[in-house]
């Protein structure tokens, strides 16, 4: 088991318990974050953005949901597709109604993982906020490690012709 997947196996244990369908479930996640093709979108940024939501805990109003959503938000993510959070929020519904939570609290997390597809933390509640910021923290680590991680989001995207992913990678940190 790597560093990676300890972490996060605690964590979703914390979390959402250790039940057999608590656990069924961890390895579905897990296993779309292993997908092929995943070079950023992977285990490790998973890792990242729950850590990163667990050290931005006193701000939010349900932590658990913060976290759901960071284990889900881009379970489904194929960089050809447009509909990546949408197909995520929807397995995440699918999974958390298999664990046992209210409607209301699926809708929560569900809408928290469509917020990740513009990222306007404007107009987001403050578990939204959470889960934005940490998903997004990695634009304000140290130059090496935004380097490495530019350049296994630009692996992602090796379909996209160098002018157009420069033109399109330029306009997404803009609006961001």
């Amino acid at each position: 088991m790597t560093d990676d997947d300890l972490e996060l196996r605690v964590a979703w244990q914390r979390h959402f318990g250790r039940s057999t369908e608590a656990s069924r479930w961890l390895d579905t996640v897990l296993g779309h974050h292993r997908g092929s093709g995943r070079h950023y979108h992977d285990v490790r940024h998973v890792r990242w953005v729950v850590r990163h939501a667990t050290d931005l805990a006193e701000f939010t109003d349900d932590l658990t949901a913060v976290i759901a959503a960071a284990f889900f938000h881009d379970a489904v993510y194929d960089a050809t597709r447009s509909d990546n959070e949408a197909a995520s929020a929807r397995l995440a519904d699918r999974a958390l109604s298999d664990l046992g939570w209210p409607a209301d609290r699926r809708r929560h997390v569900v809408a928290m993982i469509d917020a990740t597809a513009d990222h306007v933390v404007a107009l987001a509640d403050r578990d939204t906020q959470v889960l934005l910021a940490a998903d997004l923290a990695v634009l304000a680590t140290d130059p090496a490690r935004y380097s490495d991680e530019g350049r296994a989001v630009r692996r992602e995207y090796a379909h996209v012709y160098e002018a157009d992913w420069r033109a399109g990678r330029s306009a997404v940190l803009r609006g961001l």
